[in-house]
């Protein structure tokens, strides 16, 4: 069995490596890092690929990929990052909107991605991409919930707040079958309505 190395300079001698919460590019790079340590150990790239696939399982690249760059790395190629593409670059997607979001964002998290868009000056397709893929969030939906309660209600829970006491007093082991949970308003599901 061969050594996989990372990037982060651990050996992995394990049959099977676990990629979760990483990125993708991160994962790319390590595994052309590997890639060129196995062209170095002189393996055809059919062994390559069958030992990336063993380490990566799901996230292995393609074959044609690992063939590709296993035949660059043999050529003598040292670099790992991708050669620069034609076309026109991505103007959208740099360091300086990503931050810019990000800023908008914590600011009021209940924001939505036209009027994001319209704070960074941004396209809406560009915002939900950059939110989605380089900061790795998503829209939750939500619903406002009322934080004050009516003097019905005050009362109503004062009544069960009291009735729990008397039940604590008189059965001590009534909280083995007390769920607790945070103050959430629960709406029962209707099949004619998609959100509630």
């Amino acid at each position: 069995m061969i050594a996989l190395l990372s990037t982060s300079g651990r050996i992995f001698k394990h049959r099977r490596v676990l990629i979760l919460g990483r990125k993708m590019s991160d994962c790319k790079s390590e595994q052309r890092v590997n890639i060129k340590f196995i062209v170095k150990l002189k393996k055809s790239a059919t062994e390559t690929f069958q030992l990336l696939t063993e380490a990566y399982v799901e996230d292995c690249m393609s074959r044609a990929r690992v063939f590709e760059w296993h035949k660059q790395f043999s050529e003598g190629r040292e670099s790992l990052k991708d050669d620069d593409r034609p076309g026109r670059p991505r103007t959208a997607v740099t360091d300086d909107n990503n931050e810019k979001l990000r800023d908008v964002i914590r600011k009021d998290r209940r924001l939505g991605v036209l009027v994001v868009a319209e704070e960074v000056n941004l396209v809406r397709e560009n915002v939900q991409r950059i939110i989605r893929e380089e900061l790795n969030m998503k829209k939750v939906c939500a619903k406002m919930v009322p934080k004050l309660l009516s003097d019905e209600r005050t009362e109503r829970r004062k009544e069960l707040c009291l009735d729990l006491l008397q039940r604590i007093e008189n059965e001590p082991y009534v909280f083995n079958s007390i769920i607790a949970c945070d103050e959430t308003w629960v709406f029962t599901y209707d099949l004619q309505i998609k959100r509630q």
